[in-house]
């Protein structure tokens, strides 16, 4: 069979359906790349009048459509009801409480950044996203090289500690050998910031108590009295609202529990009373409460004092070196 020769006339007529299918490709390739600037992961720190604030976002396009999570500084990660990127600008709206008005996020990339404001009823505040660290290939549960242990708590006083909020009374006190609050009390948050290491703590809480172990600040191990209850990702141990923890190792109300912890990059393997409730997990991001979003960084220790009441009798901190 010969080869054809396409007529002139012909070439005129596929050009211009050439020229329009390219254009609208164009279109496609340059939305999606603006929109893809926005995927991922955003540690965000919000300036308010009360001071920085941290927050969290990922937003991810699922079956063809823009979704987002969004840790609205305290509680749980949640879907976003609202979401979408117009003309190069982001617009959420997290999930307000009833009788709130409802907030509205606003964003722009700028180089590596988001860059956005956040408007609440009468209030707006500024706020910039940054992405997280890139983690390497850690591994909580290869031998590790440890430094010498630091005992953030003496069995006396408080001096290895200050508090989260420093314009509210502390309403912690030392009784027979343990730290113990008074709730609603301030979080406890260690002088001593850490990167890498083991934490060792004793506790035990009363009857439907809520606490929590915050490692370097920021990642809630959740402590709650949960004593026979299925595990779920709000759970004794859970990476509060990321990771349930592989079994319920709780002990009932008022008896003292001991957990063992090892936090290495973005990963964490605990041990609640002899049995393993995560095992080299990965920790996505922040959890509510987080002092800040700065991954990247060393953090201290805190404890959760304004739910409910807790006793600590040993926090023991042992960075790792190696």
């Amino acid at each position: 069979m010969g080869t054809r020769i396409v007529p002139a006339k012909e070439i005129k007529m596929i050009k211009p359906a050439l020229v329009a299918s390219l254009l609208v490709l164009t279109c496609v390739m340059t939305a999606f790349t603006e929109d893809d600037a926005f995927l991922g992961k955003w540690d965000i720190t919000a300036t308010t009048p009360s001071g920085p604030h941290a927050y969290w976002l990922e937003l991810k396009q699922e079956n063809g459509a823009l979704t987002g999570y969004f840790l609205n500084r305290g509680g749980s990660v949640l879907k976003l009801p609202q979401v979408a990127i117009d003309n190069g600008e982001l617009t959420f709206s997290p999930i307000s409480a009833p009788n709130r008005p409802k907030p509205v996020f606003k964003a722009k990339v700028s180089g590596h950044k988001l860059l956005g404001s956040a408007t609440v009823g009468s209030n707006t505040f500024t706020w910039v996203g940054v992405r997280p660290p890139r983690w390497g290939n850690y591994d909580a549960n290869t031998p590790h090289k440890f430094g010498k242990a630091v005992e953030l708590f003496d069995g006396r006083t408080l001096d290895n500690w200050t508090v989260e909020n420093k314009d509210k009374p502390s309403n912690w006190s030392v009784v027979d050998g343990a730290m113990v609050n008074a709730p609603p009390a301030n979080n406890l948050v260690s002088v001593q910031r850490f990167k890498d290491f083991k934490v060792h703590a004793e506790y035990k809480l009363a009857q439907d108590s809520n606490s929590g172990l915050y490692l370097r600040g920021r990642y809630e191990l959740q402590i709650l009295d949960d004593y026979g209850k299925p595990a779920d990702i709000h759970s004794h141990m859970s990476i509060y609202s990321r990771v349930k923890p592989l079994v319920n190792a709780s002990l009932p109300p008022g008896e003292w529990q001991t957990v063992d912890a090892v936090i290495v990059g973005n990963r964490v393997t605990a041990v609640l009373n002899g049995k393993t409730v995560q095992d080299n997990s990965i920790i996505d991001g922040i959890t509510g409460g987080a002092l800040d979003a700065d991954e990247g960084e060393p953090g201290p220790i805190m404890l959760q004092g304004d739910h409910s009441k807790v006793w600590f009798r040993k926090v023991t901190v042992t960075p790792i070196i190696q």
